[in-house]
């Protein structure tokens, strides 16, 4: 038996049914013919583990899935990585760290920069753009209040529920410091766009209760929206995480115990450009497991998701979730 040390008691975190099932799930991820996906498991995350296994490795019952999931999710993960070599293998590559965070200017598709009052406010459409890594997608959104009127987003104190640990979301952008910037990746179990998109006020409503995947609001989101006093989300429609856009992204509804990242933008009042600066928040799933704000760019420029970008990086529309 495997234990770890905790503070009043010696606790087995892995018998050796579990080590030769581990054992063998590591050699799967290692072969050639039965190779281990990084990326899928990040944007799948747990899903893609377990249908891995099931295919690979035997049958996942109810049992087997709990100790996956605390072997990559709860503490158990820190211990047994140092006990086990093999099960590195779980844990996404890394790319070189560079040195701070990129500026880069946002630009659209034929490489002009985005013009901040150009930003049509509240809009449904998913308007996505990497950083600070290519292939990490965030939101750029122009909100708004239930009347279509830009909102003026102050700074303001951020809670991330895993730990209790705080930090400041910069706050808006733009003309009318209305424009903010959040990560697109669900920090519950790491979805993706469209299934995690922002809500405007129109679509903040009853009607959404019986909307299709992936508009479906929960009657939870709806009462915590109303009870924060805002017209609009972001909301997963994986599991029904919800957060709250106009005070940094801050969680509005579980299973999530993390506020959205952030990524912190410029505004050029001289030509109206937007700039992504940096970010602030906890490292972007699946990277910051600890649960501790950090705006160090050592932990948020190591990920699987590719290179720090550039000096541009641009700005895609890429569909209306509702129009369907």
């Amino acid at each position: 038996m495997i234990r770890f040390k905790s503070d009043k008691e010696d606790k087995p975190i892995l018998d050796y049914s579990n080590l030769a099932f581990i054992r063998k799930l590591t050699r799967k991820m290692r072969d050639p013919q039965t190779k281990f996906d990084a990326k899928e498991f990040v944007n799948k995350g747990e899903d893609y583990l377990f249908n891995y296994t099931n295919k690979n490795v035997g049958s996942v019952d109810e049992k087997r899935r709990k100790f996956l999931k605390s072997l990559i999710f709860g503490i158990a993960a820190a211990a047994v990585v140092g006990v086990i070599p093999g099960l590195k293998v779980l844990v996404p590559p890394t790319v070189t760290v560079t040195s701070g965070f990129p500026k880069s200017l946002l630009v659209d598709s034929s490489g002009n920069p985005i013009k901040a009052s150009q930003i049509p406010v509240n809009s449904p459409f998913i308007v996505i753009f990497e950083y600070p890594m290519t292939g990490e997608p965030n939101f750029l959104i122009n909100l708004g209040d239930s009347s279509g009127k830009p909102v003026e987003i102050p700074s303001t104190t951020v809670e991330v529920p895993q730990t209790g640990k705080t930090y400041t979301f910069p706050g808006g952008v733009g003309p009318n410091k209305s424009i903010v910037a959040y990560s697109a990746i669900c920090q519950h179990l790491g979805c993706t766009p469209p299934y995690i998109h922002f809500f405007p006020p129109q679509y903040v409503g009853p009607s959404q209760l019986a909307a299709a995947e992936p508009d479906q609001l929960t009657a939870a989101a709806l009462l915590a929206a109303k009870q924060a006093k805002v017209p609009a989300l972001i909301h997963c429609d994986c599991h029904g995480s919800t957060y709250d856009p106009y005070h940094g992204g801050s969680v509005l509804t579980g299973p999530t115990v993390r506020p959205l990242p952030a990524v912190v933008l410029e505004w050029d009042s001289s030509t109206d450009y937007l700039y992504a600066i940096g970010a602030v928040g906890v490292a972007t799933y699946p990277n910051g497991n600890t649960g501790v704000p950090t705006n160090n760019p050592n932990d948020d420029l190591s990920s699987s998701f590719g290179s720090p970008v550039g000096d541009k990086t641009t700005v895609q529309e890429t569909e209306n979730p509702f129009s369907s």
